[in-house]
């Protein structure tokens, strides 16, 4: 374990970023792109066929709501399990130990899907809950690192690069599992390679990258006279959340704009590839696959571009732009979306705007939380982007479930968006970061 390790070391945070290079390949691979086609296929063959619904018990559910609802109860269960989690971190040595503990249960969770097939609708449901509940955990620590490892003035560029390099890494592997589909005769195994795949590419770089360069430091807090870690972790909880609200007014102004804006990001990444074959003739899984691989490739270079944006605007009006682009988007995909090139078109937009809305939302977060306390605000940080974006896919479930039309459920998204904007335009950032004992002189407004 270090204590004095050194900040801005250029090997550390190759290691760093290079984390999210492993774990996009869930995101990517699993929940973008094949795990909802591959569940609704599954539960539409096992349907019964009067009704069309697929009987969980006594319980009729449309096969198109199944894996919303398995995000929904995934990060509900985040709700619960992340604020404790970061206050535990702040206490101990043990932030890399349960960021790297975590990533690991989530990578084997992915590579067991593998096994999900014919009518194992729940058993794959329920790896991927496990899956997606430790791939939140994870990410709690992973971003209480960039404090750790990045100076003010260089934290939007670092956060801008690891998303970039997610988007790549994601993409790389996207494209083999284009091949696997594409040249493959039996599809279902194809997709079943390609699920396991990301798994295995989550272990593999975690292992080379994170889990030999990143330094855990010292913890500079400690456990009060006769508290153990669990309690005193679940305590914290609501001393959290009222220092919070007293002490730092602005940065739960920000927090709470950041948990409307991102649940509507999260909802069209987790939604986005079923609508599409749901509502645009003519896309298969091949077709997705591209579309995906594509929006991989671009989001790399909108990641840099908003860094290189937030150096000269501030990270806050990036953030504001990108919102504005987001809520056209959502209005194009309900009033227009019918054809396939315009599909591409929306694609190509969509990722422009994706990795650096995302990226800029950490670093800026990160700005206006007291020192020492990384770990703790960054499991609330991550119960707003994880945690709360249940009620996007929730909200869109059951759209489905009375409907039958995804396209209806898209028009709820815009609200997300406007009104996530309209709280942010009344953050102060810079009061935000000095209520936090922090320098704002090194950081563009």
């Amino acid at each position: 374990m270090s204590t004095e390790a050194a900040i801005n070391d250029r090997r550390e945070i190759l290691g760093w970023t290079m984390y999210d290079w492993a774990n996009s390949a869930f995101s990517t691979t699993v929940v973008t792109t094949f795990l909802g086609p591959y569940l609704l296929a599954l539960a539409q063959a096992a349907a019964d066929d009067v009704t069309g619904l697929y009987y969980i018990g006594p319980y009729g559910v449309q096969p198109a709501a199944i894996f919303p609802f398995c995000v929904s109860l995934s990060v509900i269960l985040q709700v619960f399990f992340l604020p404790i989690l970061g206050t535990i971190a702040d206490y101990t040595h043990l932030k890399k130990r349960m960021m790297m503990g975590f990533a690991y249960t989530g990578a084997a969770a992915t590579v067991l899907i593998f096994f999900v097939e014919g009518d194992l609708v729940l058993l794959g449901g329920l790896l991927f809950i496990i899956a997606n509940l430790s791939f939140g955990a994870a990410i709690v620590f992973y971003n209480a690192f960039l404090p750790d490892i990045a100076s003010p003035d260089r934290r939007d560029d670092v956060s801008s690069k690891g998303f970039a390099l997610g988007y790549l890494g994601g993409g790389i592997l996207l494209l083999i599992n284009l091949f696997m589909v594409q040249t493959m005769e039996n599809t279902g195994l194809a997709v079943r390679l390609s699920l396991a795949s990301a798994g295995l590419w989550w272990i593999v770089f975690t292992v080379l990258f994170p889990q030999r360069r990143l330094k855990q430091r010292a913890p500079v807090r400690h456990l009060p006279a006769g508290e153990n870690i669990i309690t005193h972790g679940i305590r914290q909880i609501a001393r959290t959340a009222r220092e919070l609200l007293r002490k730092y007014p602005s940065t739960a102004q920000y927090l709470l704009a950041y948990l409307i804006y991102n649940d509507g990001i999260q909802t069209v990444i987790a939604v986005s590839t079923s609508f599409a074959a749901d509502e645009i003739e003519g896309v298969d899984t091949s077709i997705l696959v591209l579309l995906v691989l594509m929006i991989q490739f671009v989001a790399f270079g909108g990641a840099l571009a908003f860094g290189y944006l937030a150096r000269r605007i501030g990270a806050k009006r990036s953030i504001m732009i990108s919102l504005v682009i987001w809520s056209g988007v959502v209005i194009f995909a309900f009033a227009f979306l019918y054809e396939l090139w315009q599909l591409w078109v929306l694609g190509f937009v969509l990722a422009l705007v994706l990795g650096g809305s995302q990226a800029l939302s950490r670093s800026l977060f990160s700005q206006m939380i007291p020192a020492n306390h990384e770990a703790e605000y960054f499991g609330f940080y991550e119960v707003s982007e994880r945690g709360t974006s249940w009620i996007g896919p929730m909200v869109f479930a059951l759209a489905v479930q009375l409907t039958g039309q995804q396209r209806i459920a898209i028009v709820s998204l815009i609200i997300f968006f406007l009104l996530g904007l309209f709280l942010l335009s009344r953050v102060n950032v810079k009061k935000a970061i000095v209520d936090a004992g922090h320098d704002p002189s090194g950081v563009v407004l």
